[in-house]
């Protein structure tokens, strides 16, 4: 029965998955809020008569989540909480038909491409010169910024092409303007994301020019710190570790999942790269921007993998001594190259061979930590919880990296500004330190 009464012109947007995704639902949302719906992001007030879930079809898990999240949603329908129930994203572009059969409480699923039709549903007006303007629903201070969307790499275990489409670099001169734009309304950190920041131009400008994009956006005023995710090691464009090192507001940060160690786990996911080319790149980049932090994602229980890759995997790891380091299990998906192969690791090795990676990967974390102990660094005050305030340094990004604790009896902060901390110690995953006077 319902217990509120239903604002008919009020849409809760509920955002699964990744980054990417946060980027979809806020320019969704700047559409609706442009057509005069009250839009609210995950809320919990229970009021809105409309909600939209924007689904990821990645992995196994994300999966079950979205699924989870939508059956949920449909029943809140069955009992009058809402009054409809729209899904979009990756996973209804996926799986649209058996979605439609096994959950038809849902008044409608859209693709990730779909917006418009989406808009149109609600009797609203899809703004085209409203593109690239966005509802954020990350604090002010930071915002995530695609580049490009769709994927053109091979990667045998990866649906990401299937879900997106073949990659569309966004032009430099249409992201110059997003950037201002969001630099306008107090946003000083750009983080990066497509499926492969690398690819980047290659299909308007028939060349790789994140270099030269991350010069234009190294120029707008207010832009303080850009970080770079999802960067490719195939074609590595080099040139982007020049202007990283020439430019300060350009993090000296770099997300390159590299999923293997392995040669042979590597061919066999279709990643156009040895492990003695992916140790020669990161010793360039190390080389060439010194003291980058380099964080990488790695998969354990690729189909054949065997206790001798995963030792190899072991030994690379604690080699390379990257800064961040995370790992997924592998999962079986549907329509990839990968789903050819017997899935034949089972999930407790999987799960175990990952853990142990972690366990290696938490005493090098460590390790890096107390490398930065007694140092002063610059911090990002991202939030305030409790008695402390909890802040980045320009080597983590928010959610998956490293924070800094400070205390707030150490001295005044306020969210969203720079502060110097002094660091006095350290965890595996977690710098602590105090402010020092302005």
């Amino acid at each position: 029965m319902k217990t509120k009464t239903l604002k008919k012109n009020k849409v809760n947007v509920v955002t699964l998955g990744c980054s990417k995704n946060i980027f979809d639902s806020e320019e969704m949302m700047a559409q609706l809020k442009a057509n005069k719906y009250d839009v609210v992001h995950e809320s919990d007030d229970g009021d809105a008569s409309v909600v939209i879930i924007n689904t990821c079809g990645f992995i196994e898990n994300a999966k079950q989540e979205s699924i989870d999240t939508i059956l949920q949603w449909a029943d809140a329908k069955a009992h009058g909480m809402v009054d409809k129930v729209y899904v979009t994203g990756c996973l209804s572009e996926r799986y649209k038909p058996d979605l439609e059969k096994e959950i038809p409480d849902v008044d409608e699923y859209f693709g990730t491409r779909d917006l418009p039709r989406l808009l149109k549903t609600l009797k609203a007006d899809y703004k085209h010169e409203l593109v690239g303007e966005r509802l954020l629903t990350t604090p002010v201070h930071y915002a995530y910024f695609k580049i490009a969307e769709g994927c053109d790499r091979p990667c045998s275990f990866c649906a990401i092409p299937i879900m997106r489409g073949k990659h569309r670099s966004t032009p430099i001169e249409e992201l110059v303007k997003r950037a201002e734009s969001l630099a306008a309304k107090g946003t000083k950190e750009l983080i990066l994301i497509a499926q492969d920041l690398t690819y980047y131009g290659l299909d308007i400008y028939k060349k790789r020019e994140l270099a030269k994009l991350l010069e234009h956006l190294s120029d707008v005023k207010g832009i303080e710190w850009i970080r770079l995710h999802y960067a490719f090691p195939s074609g590595f464009p080099m040139d982007v570790l020049d202007v990283m090192r020439e430019r300060d507001n350009i993090c000296n940060y770099l997300d390159i999942p590299l999923q293997h160690a392995s040669t042979r786990m590597l061919k066999a996911m279709r990643r156009g790269i040895t492990r003695e080319k992916t140790t020669e790149l990161i010793r360039q980049i190390r080389e060439r921007v010194p003291g980058i932090a380099v964080r990488t994602t790695l998969i354990s229980g690729y189909p054949g993998e065997s206790e001798e890759d995963q030792a190899e995997m072991l030994e690379w790891v604690g080699e390379m001594r990257f800064d961040r380091l995370g790992v997924f299990t592998y999962s079986h998906e549907e329509d990839t190259h990968a789903f050819n192969f017997e899935d034949d690791v089972p999930e407790g090795v999987k799960s175990a061979r990952a853990e142990a990676i972690m366990e290696l990967q938490s005493g090098i974390s460590h390790d890096v930590n107390l490398e930065k102990v007694g140092q002063t660094l610059r911090v990002m005050i991202d939030r305030v919880e409790g008695g402390n305030y909890i802040g980045r340094t320009e080597f983590d990004s928010p959610e998956v990296d490293n924070e800094v604790i400070v205390p707030k009896s150490s001295g005044y902060a306020r969210i969203g500004d720079f502060a110097e901390v002094k660091i006095t110690s350290a965890d595996p995953f977690d710098l602590h330190g105090i402010l020092l006077p302005a």
